[in-house]
């Protein structure tokens, strides 16, 4: 079957909008960002569609545009509207489909349901991102734990910062997962530059193995 993900992560602002983007281009998949908050500023969709190869057909429209750079229950509200998760539903596509979540897996999509309640409804592989820093053990199992407690399937985790192989060891050893790569930190970020840095830091075929 077409491999289908979605790309969460163990905070805000760790780069998985541009692992998704690298992702994106090297499956030339269809991305979708079910919510988007924010829209002053360059947004998710606008960023992978500038860093992939992939067409602007390929980039879907997001279910919910929020205008407000804030957790999205927390944006609608300040427009006087409630997001309702029986909309967000992956769409149905010919090609791989990356699906982005908004910042870690328990941000609030209203005041009862948090984004990783959806992902279990979808029951789609997750790919975690997560940084190399100091603090990314502790987060990362955290995380593990959340999906793992909803029967959610973990494809691997994709680190994205400076090497630090002890941190990569032990979060694959405690919390039993696969380590897909590392995406360094690249002082020019570009289309070119990612691509080519995703392709020698990542197995483009073991990430075509998604069948859900």
């Amino acid at each position: 079957m077409t491999p289908r993900y979605v790309i969460s992560g163990t905070d805000t602002g760790i780069g998985k909008t541009v692992f998704s983007a690298a992702l994106t281009g090297a499956l030339n998949a269809n991305y979708w960002k079910p919510v988007q908050s924010g829209l002053e500023e360059e947004t998710d969709s606008e960023m992978v569609a500038r860093l992939s190869n992939v067409p602007a057909t390929r980039i879907l429209p997001e279910a919910y545009r929020l205008k407000e750079a804030a957790s999205p229950h927390l944006s609608a509200r300040l427009e006087n509207m409630k997001i309702d998760v029986a909309r967000l539903e992956p769409p149905a596509c010919g090609n791989p489909l990356i699906i982005e979540g908004a910042g870690g897996l328990l941000v609030p999509l209203t005041e009862k349901t948090v984004f990783v309640d959806v992902f279990a409804r979808w029951h789609i592989p997750v790919i975690l991102c997560a940084r190399t820093s100091l603090g990314t053990i502790n987060h990362t199992l955290l995380s593990i734990e959340a999906l793992r407690s909803r029967n959610i399937p973990i494809h691997g985790v994709a680190f994205i910062g400076a090497e630090n192989l002890d941190t990569l060891t032990i979060i694959a050893k405690i919390g039993q997962v696969r380590i897909l790569g590392r995406l360094p930190i690249l002082d020019r970020l570009t289309k070119e530059s990612l691509t080519t840095s995703f392709a020698e830091n990542f197995d483009i075929t073991s990430l075509m193995e998604a069948t859900a």
